[in-house]
């Protein structure tokens, strides 16, 4: 099976597998691309304690968060900074596929950056990000608005272990 970027029929094919690639989109035939799966906002939360990493994860203390109500209209209006969001798929890599998650271009042109991780193979589970708020007169988000694309490689052969973290299953 050839690797690299995976397509748009090939994406299309992977939804249809157990378990689908992506699941409980808002409307997944909006969100796929030519080249990905536009992700959606559920939720977005702000910082309000500090965070510990270190090399084995024996003092790893992730931060807490307050989430954001949304205006009765469902949207929010955002200050310049930093929010956690919580998308609203559930992604599901087989042991022969890795994604990487990019700002939709609309968000880059409203001063807005969303940074992410790797999604290793075998990782499964609801993602949160991080998204900056650059633009000094702030950013309104609707809820479910596309804000992010992933898009999958096909690695040249499956991994024998798969993401095994603590993110594994996350916000299922």
């Amino acid at each position: 099976m050839p690797h690299g970027l995976l397509d748009k029929h090939t994406i299309l094919e992977l939804l249809n597998a157990e378990p689908p690639l992506v699941e409980q989109a808002v409307e997944i035939g909006a969100q796929v691309q030519p080249n990905g799966v536009d992700l959606t906002l559920r939720d977005v939360a702000r910082y309000t304690s500090a965070g510990t990493a270190d090399f084995s994860n024996a003092s790893r203390e992730l931060p807490s968060t307050d989430v954001l109500p949304y205006r009765p209209a469902g949207t929010l209006h955002l200050d310049p900074g930093a929010y956690f969001v919580t998308f609203n798929e559930v992604v599901n890599l087989p042991k022969d596929l890795a994604a990487l998650g990019r700002t939709r271009s609309t968000l880059l042109r409203c001063g807005v950056a969303l940074h992410t991780a790797v999604w290793d193979a075998g990782y499964s589970g609801r993602s949160q990000s991080l998204m900056t708020v650059y633009n000094p007169a702030g950013f309104t988000v609707h809820r479910d608005a596309r804000i992010m694309q992933l898009i999958f490689f096909r690695l040249e052969q499956p991994v024998t272990d798969g993401y095994a973290g603590v993110f594994l299953r996350e916000n299922v």
